[in-house]
């Protein structure tokens, strides 16, 4: 471990941090921390920036409620640049989308790996531009009783190929009814990061059960 005398501070006392998503990895946003910015930071666990265009302090989410947890905080092998890896209660951006990194600039051949995440953005695009041809823009047309029926015949799916004990069927129905569950989620605005955020939760009471059982 390092400490904060050992960092390269610019000549205007600052120090860039990248900030990622601990459970996605995906870049949110780069920002800058002042000495006391970074103080502030560490003692409070959250995220605390110095806004370079107001000329302030910043601890993010303080109006917005959309806080960062800090996870970690990494310094690079120059000690002049930081990346931050957080638990965020909501969007990282000021527009609020869940990242600042949404617009691609150049796109090589080889395709980014699957995600849901990705999967789900497609979906609100889907949500949102309704395309023709699409069964995703259908299941939108058809709304939210026409979805909640496909969610309800791929469960039945799985429940048929698991019941057989098909491992082959049944990871293919799990992937259908995985892709109903997440247009349900868009149809309800619903991000994979609340179920995520709320499957935490229940390992942490699962193992304070077990622990309590063990006594």
């Amino acid at each position: 471990m390092i400490g904060i005398d050992e960092l390269k501070f610019d000549e205007k006392g600052l120090i860039p941090a990248i900030v990622v998503d601990g459970e996605s990895q995906k870049v949110l946003t780069l920002a800058y921390m002042s000495r006391e910015s970074l103080e502030i930071s560490l003692e409070k666990g959250l995220c605390c920036f110095y806004s370079r265009s107001r000329q302030q302090l910043w601890l993010k989410g303080e109006t917005s409620g959309n806080y960062q947890h800090i996870l970690s905080i990494t310094a690079d092998c120059d000690r002049d640049a930081l990346v931050v890896r957080v638990r965020k209660d909501g969007p990282a951006c000021h527009l609020g989308t869940d990242s600042c990194f949404s617009y691609p600039l150049w796109q090589g051949e080889e395709p980014e790996p699957f995600s849901l995440e990705r999967l789900y953005a497609l979906l609100l695009d889907r949500k949102e531009r309704r395309p023709e041809g699409s069964y995703t823009s259908y299941l939108f047309e058809k709304g939210l009783d026409k979805i909640l029926k496909k969610v309800g015949e791929e469960a039945t799916e799985v429940i048929i190929a698991g019941k057989a004990e098909d491992r082959r069927e049944t990871v293919y129905e799990l992937a259908d009814l995985s892709y109903h569950l997440l247009v349900l989620m868009a149809q309800l605005g619903i991000e994979p990061e609340e179920v995520r955020r709320e499957l935490a939760s229940r390992h942490i009471i699962d193992h304070k059960v077990k622990q309590e059982k063990m006594a």
